[in-house]
C-alpha cells in the first residue's frame, strides 16, 4: 500500500512531525552479536566512541580510495571480494566502503578498540487497511491485513512470518477499489477475527520468540504511516491503547535516503528495490509480500553496512524523529495493550 499511502490525509488524527533535526551521524557502538545470543547493553560512553581512534583514519583513506574508483573497477573489486555486483555506482561504493569499514572494525575489536552493534532481529510490519478510490478527509482506515516478517541480523536472512486477516468494524464492506488494490476479498475480512483479538495473536506470536526478553529487537516499516496513522487509528475505533512495543520504529525511508544520500523522492518500495538491484517479488500491495520485500531491502542495506536503528516513535498522538545521537533502543517486550474503557 505504500504509493497510496502517501495519499492519506486523516485530518481526524492528531500526527505531527517534529521539526527537530536530526543528526545523521553513525556511531559506532558494541560488538555484533554471534548468532542465537542476545545483544550486549550499550552504556553511553561505549555508543559515543571516541573517533580520534586510527582506525577511522585508516577508514577515511580507504574511502578516498574507493570514491575516486570507477563503475567498472568498483565492480571488478568487489567480484574479487565476491561480494554483490548489482546496484547503481553510489550503493556498490557504499557497500566496498562498508565492506572495508567492517574488516578495519572486526580487526580493531581483535585489539580492544571500536566496534559495531545490531539489534538480534527486526520485524517488518506493512498494514493493508480499508481505503477509498477518493479517500474523504474524515474517513477512518482500518487495518484488515497484519502481516510480520522476522529477520536476523546476524544470518542476515528472513527467519519467520506471520500473517492474519482482520474484520473492520466500522465499515465492514470493502470497496471495489480496496479489494482490487490489496486482492483481500470480502471473504476474508468476514472470515477473520476483530483486530484486537489478532493483535492478542501478533503479541503471543512476539513472545514466543522471546523478542525483547532474551533477544533485542525493533519494529521496522516502509514509511510513517503503519504507525502513526493506521495503527494509531485502530486502536482508537477498537477502543484499546496503543501497544508500547510499536511506540518506536525504524523507517526504513528515512534510513535508505540518509545511508545512500538520495533524496525522498528516491525512497519508494520499487524505486529502492530498483536502485539495489533488486525485482519486487509476490503481488504488490500484498502485506506480507511488501513486506517480504522491505525486509529484502532491509537485508541488503544491513549487507551494505547500514546500522539500522529506531528514528521515530509516538508520543501523545505525535509523530516525532528520534535522532541518531539517542541511545541505541531495542523495542520492549509484547504485552497486550489496556482497554480504552
Amino acid at each position: 500500500m505504500d504509493e497510496h499511502k502517501e495519499n492519506i490525509h486523516g485530518k481526524d488524527v492528531n500526527v505531527k512531525m517534529s521539526n527537530s533535526k536530526e543528526d545523521e551521524k553513525v556511531k559506532p557502538c558494541d560488538r555484533i552479536c554471534p548468532a542465537g545470543e542476545p545483544a550486549p547493553h550499550v552504556s553511553p560512553s561505549q555508543s559515543n566512541s571516541d573517533f580520534s581512534h586510527p582506525v577511522y583514519k585508516e577508514i577515511a583513506v580507504a574511502n578516498g580510495h574507493i570514491n575516486r574508483m570507477s563503475k567498472e573497477e568498483l565492480r571488478i573489486k568487489l567480484a574479487e571480494l565476491k561480494l554483490d555486483t548489482r546496484g547503481v555506482k553510489d550503493v556498490m561504493k557504499k557497500r566496498l566502503k562498508s565492506h572495508y569499514k567492517k574488516q578495519k572494525l572486526l580487526q580493531s575489536a581483535a585489539e580492544g578498540g571500536p566496534t559495531d552493534t545490531y539489534y538480534d532481529y527486526i520485524c517488518v510490519v506493512d498494514f493493508e487497511a480499508t481505503c477509498e478510490e477518493d479517500n474523504p478527509s474524515d474517513f477512518l482506515h482500518e487495518i484488515i491485513e497484519f502481516p510480520m516478517v522476522l529477520i536476523s541480523t546476524h544470518t542476515l536472512e528472513i527467519v519467520d512470518t506471520f500473517q492474519e486477516y482482520v474484520k473492520p468494524e466500522l465499515n465492514p464492506q470493502l470497496s471495489d477499489f480496496c479489494v482490487k488494490l490489496t486482492g483481500i476479498t470480502q471473504k476474508m475480512v468476514d472470515e477473520a477475527d476483530p483486530f484486537p483479538e489478532v493483535l492478542q495473536r501478533v503479541v503471543a506470536w512476539l513472545q514466543e520468540r522471546e523478542l525483547g526478553t532474551k533477544y533485542k529487537y525493533a519494529i521496522l516499516t516502509d514509511g510513517a504511516w503503519d504507525m502513526s496513522k493506521f495503527l494509531n487509528i485502530q486502536c482508537r475505533v477498537s477502543r484499546i491503547r496503543y501497544p508500547q512495543f510499536a511506540k518506536k520504529w525504524i523507517n526504513i525511508r528515512k534510513s535508505y535516503g540518509n545511508f545512500y544520500k538520495v533524496p525522498r523522492t528516491q525512497t519508494k518500495l520499487s524505486t529502492m528495490l530498483e536502485k539495489l538491484g533488486l525485482k519486487y517479488e509476490g503481488r504488490p500491495h500484498s502485506g506480507l509480500d511488501d513486506s517480504r520485500n522491505i525486509a529484502r531491502i532491509a537485508l541488503r542495506m544491513l549487507q551494505d553496512g547500514c546500522q539500522l536503528r529506531v528514528n521515530e516513535r509516538m508520543h501523545a498522538g505525535q509523530l516525532l524523529s528520534v535522532p541518531s545521537s539517542a541511545p541505541v533502543e531495542g523495542a520492549p517486550p509484547p504485552h497486550n495493550p489496556r482497554s480504552r474503557d
